[in-house]
């Protein structure tokens, strides 16, 4: 059976971020993700996950400058060093907050630029964050993301993902599935989670085109939670969706899993 982690960073909004996990246990999560912990101490985080029983599923390495419109830096030639010390931060949160995934942005890339020379640039920094985490046992995880969300992004498709991770080499390194992301690029999820399988490190859904809830749109999400399950896989799905009104009152379409 699938079991769900609430994106903390897209769901409960209506609450403070760290009073979110505790709506998100009350309605019955047992593991949560979201984007950036900076903003807050980890301990004071570990202290949110401990009181409600909550597992951590995965959070993304520091990206720049977000305000600013940045979108990670891994595949941006000459910041390696700040890469360097961005990804040293997401471990030094990741010992206390106890995930064992952090997800990597690649960050944006202007049209007409040299994509060779990004693409060295990326496979240099994630063969660095894959040899550091390591030792701590964390998976490292790239997402194609499209084009529509996101103009600019390096990484849109999941082969090219694959194949990265593939080039790099490492085994704590894998692509993380995001449904609505490959629908709305490729389609032809079914096969693509099929193909890709033993190169998938996590799995996020939204319903596609609106990004609300999964029962929303044209995705067929009881079909392909069936996939996920006949697949073996073991790992958290991340709800990462806006919910069309309140978080709670959107999340029907969860509780016949609850119940199995």
């Amino acid at each position: 059976m699938p079991r769900f982690a609430a994106n903390l960073s897209m769901m409960y909004t209506e609450h403070a971020f760290l009073d979110r996990f505790a709506a998100a246990a009350a309605d019955g999560f047992k593991a949560v993700e979201y984007l950036f912990p900076y903003e807050h101490t980890a301990a004071d985080i570990r202290a949110r996950l401990d009181a409600n029983g909550l597992t951590q599923a995965l959070f993304n390495a520091p990206p720049g400058d977000w305000a600013a419109g940045e979108r990670g830096m891994a595949a941006l030639p000459g910041r390696q060093a700040e890469f360097r010390d961005a990804f040293g931060r997401a471990l030094e949160y990741a010992a206390v907050i106890g995930n064992d995934k952090i997800h990597v942005m690649a960050g944006l890339v202007p049209a007409g630029a040299d994509h060779g020379r990004h693409r060295a640039c990326y496979l240099e920094n994630l063969a660095h964050a894959a040899q550091a985490a390591a030792a701590q046992g964390i998976t490292v995880l790239i997402e194609p993301i499209n084009g529509r969300d996101m103009p600019g992004y390096f990484l849109n498709r999941q082969d090219d993902g694959q194949a990265i991770c593939k080039e790099v080499g490492a085994a704590n390194l894998k692509v993380q599935f995001d449904c609505y992301h490959c629908q709305i690029v490729e389609g032809d999820l079914t096969v693509k989670l099929k193909r890709d399988f033993a190169g998938i490190g996590h799995i996020q859904i939204a319903g596609v085109p609106e990004r609300h809830e999964p029962d929303l749109g044209e995705l067929n999400y009881p079909y392909l939670f069936d996939v996920i399950d006949g697949l073996g896989y073991d790992g958290w799905i991340g709800c990462e969706y806006r919910p069309r009104a309140g978080t709670s009152a959107g999340l029907g379409w969860l509780k016949p899993y609850w119940k199995a």
